[in-house]
């Protein structure tokens, strides 16, 4: 029992708002690919293969952020009691955890045709490249929106099999909408961050931090409405887009810099805000 705990801890799986936030852009990929190719079953099928998919990459990528960061880690107040930090479970046997998951997953990618197989072997470039970029920039949180928002193009090949416009100009989006968001997460760690040399976005611009994330949030719906009129959706389909913004805009509100509580009930709450831009792009096919 006290491993399955230490394995839930490791992994985050007892805070599904990570493996959410993966999830959700793979969901919109795949149905703006299902606009084009109408296929109910593969489209189904392709849902629950990539919710395992995110389920079982964001596991691993935990780890392999615990393993890198496990020397910081033990500085930080919110992360010092994390199972690698804290002694509980040591670097060797994480590796195999990462190891058989990244296993698992690769079965799962073994589904799909060949392009979105090339895109899920180049992601682990990006997954496991993340943990080293706090280190060396101030904007972690740009390279993890490159990460967390790759699912939207492997889901559109998932269905389409080729690369085109419109999801690009969606994964464009969804990055500025994970550069916003993890900034506000960041803002929790700002003084551990600053004292042990840790570089973010939360950092650099914590003295405008929320003129900066209603920037990236205005530019995520910006390009998602620029998609919108690109592909010539109905104008009244084009006005439930209001959800979806007003979470953004509640989010912002809502958030204040110096309170982590705040910052970390905001950042919650774009898993409502991904279901929201799901099923906003999910109203182009009726």
């Amino acid at each position: 029992m006290k491993q399955i705990k230490i394995f839930i801890a490791l992994t985050r799986l007892n805070k599904p708002i990570g493996f959410m936030l993966l999830f959700w852009p793979c969901t919109w990929g795949l149905t703006l690919g299902y606009f084009f190719d109408a296929d109910i079953v593969k489209y189904c099928q392709n849902i629950i293969l990539f919710f395992f998919g995110s389920v079982l990459m964001r596991s691993a990528g935990c780890i392999v952020n615990d393993i890198v960061d496990k020397n910081l880690d033990k500085k930080v107040e919110r992360t010092k009691t994390r199972p690698i930090a804290s002694g509980e479970i040591s670097v060797f046997k994480s590796l195999i955890y990462v190891t058989v998951l990244c296993l698992i997953a690769f079965m799962i990618l073994l589904q799909f045709n060949l392009l979105t197989i090339i895109l899920g072997m180049s992601s682990m470039i990006l997954a496991f490249g993340y943990p080293f970029m706090k280190r060396i920039t101030y904007w972690p949180q740009l390279f993890l929106g490159l990460t967390f928002n790759w699912g939207i193009l492997m889901g559109w090949t998932s269905i389409i099999n080729n690369i085109s416009i419109e999801p690009i100009i969606l994964y464009i989006g969804a990055i500025f909408w994970t550069l916003g968001y993890d900034t506000i997460y960041g803002l929790q760690d700002v003084n551990d961050d600053e004292v042990i040399g840790v570089k973010s976005t939360s950092i650099k611009f914590k003295s405008n931090v929320k003129l900066f994330v209603g920037i990236c949030y205005s530019l995520c719906v910006l390009l998602i409405l620029i998609l919108s009129i690109f592909m010539e959706i109905d104008k009244y389909f084009i006005g439930l887009s209001i959800f979806f913004i007003y979470s953004l805009i509640y989010q912002i509100k809502n958030f204040k810099p110096n309170n982590p509580k705040s910052c970390f009930s905001s950042f919650k709450m774009n898993n409502l805000t991904g279901a929201l831009i799901f099923l906003f792009i999910f109203s182009y096919n009726l």
